[in-house]
């Protein structure tokens, strides 16, 4: 029953692969695009990590893949197949080949009945770098739904810098429309801004000192109203939050009110409805740390919703990069290829996808050993969809 599935499951690759134009010469074409898909997505989730260690997953596992695929004379793709195909498909077509496939982990009514936030920040492949031609590590700007554990899509720069073109170029490539977009000070730009309000959806924004007026004019209202508790009562939403960790504790108190009209800085930002706070406090002992943070928004949320907002924007940093560096050692990755390296980026994100939505109990290390030793638990987590 659970072969029938798969094979169920790679008839639906198929037709996200016939939306590909195939990258490959019409000379010596042996593996379909569907099957060299197929293969690479087990493979990664089965813990390979690049086109060599597919190839040798592939082959090893040759026997078991003919229970759901028609392999070519009998063979899987090597080494060579799979730095062509993945080397010269474009990503943002590849990607988004996986928009609709990847919506369905969504439910159906969540961008009109809740918050739906989508977390974009970057992360740099740091051993990605080309010293023989000058280039510096890859730098991905992606897009990341925490709550639902999907990656909508990314863009590939050469610089970190360049986080604030890359930005842009991820909204126009997929549909933010009722959704809450979740963004570091480093794209806390109006042309950013702009973009999620023309794209339909809302913002939440970090502000620091690259945008100086509008920090310091934050950061003097929240000085002189914050300790008012009878002002705060009627103009400003309050959560707070706690956190034990081994010996230490993390107390976060979010704060969201209303933008203060007389301050003309705000006028230049489009849309923006309210400005938030969040004061970190850090006890380990008789030690005690604090920061605060503050953002821009373009609608006056609940203390709550801003509070997850921002905690799922984090996320994206501790449930999808982290994973990324310690279970599929992406920051180790040597590929310096830019498309072979940002392909392969993306089916690591697919794969982190399936994983997170197995129902097993297992963390997702547990769950990725589980399938590389055992078909069974590979094929479910491939058809968990």
């Amino acid at each position: 029953m659970l072969m029938e599935v798969l094979v169920e499951e790679f008839q639906n690759l198929k037709i996200i692969a016939a939306k590909l134009d195939d990258p490959r010469t019409d000379i010596n074409i042996l593996h379909p695009v569907e099957n060299i898909i197929a293969i690479s997505i087990a493979a990664i989730i089965a813990g390979a990590e690049g086109p060599k260690s597919i190839a040798r997953w592939a082959d090893e596992k040759k026997d078991w893949l003919t229970t759901w695929l028609k392999l070519p004379q009998g063979k899987t793709p090597s080494r060579d197949c799979l730095r062509t195909f993945f080397g010269r498909v474009d990503p943002m077509a590849f990607q988004a080949c996986f928009f609709d496939w990847l919506n369905g982990f969504l439910p159906e009514d969540v961008r009109t009945d809740d918050l739906l936030v989508m977390a974009i920040d970057g992360k740099t492949l740091r051993h990605s770098f080309d010293t023989a031609k000058a280039r510096r590590p890859l730098h991905i700007v992606s897009a990341w739904v925490a709550e639902y554990h999907i990656s909508l899509g990314q863009v590939a720069t050469e610089e970190k810098s360049n986080e604030i073109t890359a930005i842009p170029e991820l909204l126009d490539q997929i549909d933010i429309q009722g959704a809450t977009v979740t963004i570091d000070a480093m794209g806390c730009q109006k042309d950013i801004a702009a973009k999620i309000i023309d794209r339909q959806g809302n913002y939440v924004i970090g502000v620091k000192g690259n945008q100086p007026t509008l920090h310091d004019t934050i950061e003097s209202f929240f000085d002189d109203h914050w300790k008012d508790g009878d002002w705060f009562k009627g103009r400003c939403h309050r959560f707070q939050t706690r956190e034990q960790r081994g010996d230490s504790q993390v107390e976060r108190y979010y704060y969201v009110a209303e933008v203060p009209r007389r301050e003309v800085v705000f006028e230049n930002w489009p849309s923006v409805q309210a400005i938030g706070m969040v004061i970190s406090v850090h006890r380990r002992g008789d030690k005690v740390t604090e920061e605060v943070r503050y953002y821009i928004l373009s609608e006056y949320l609940k203390g709550e919703q801003f509070a997850k907002a921002v905690r799922q924007h984090w996320a994206i940093e501790n449930n999808c990069h982290w994973q990324l560096d310690v279970l599929f050692n992406e920051d180790e990755s040597r590929v310096r290829e830019r498309t072979l390296a940002n392909n392969l980026s993306w089916l690591r994100r697919v794969a982190i996808s399936l994983l997170k939505h197995h129902p097993s109990n297992d963390s997702i290390k547990g769950k990725q050993q589980r399938a590389s030793w055992n078909h069974h638990f590979l094929a479910q987590v491939l058809c968990f969809h």
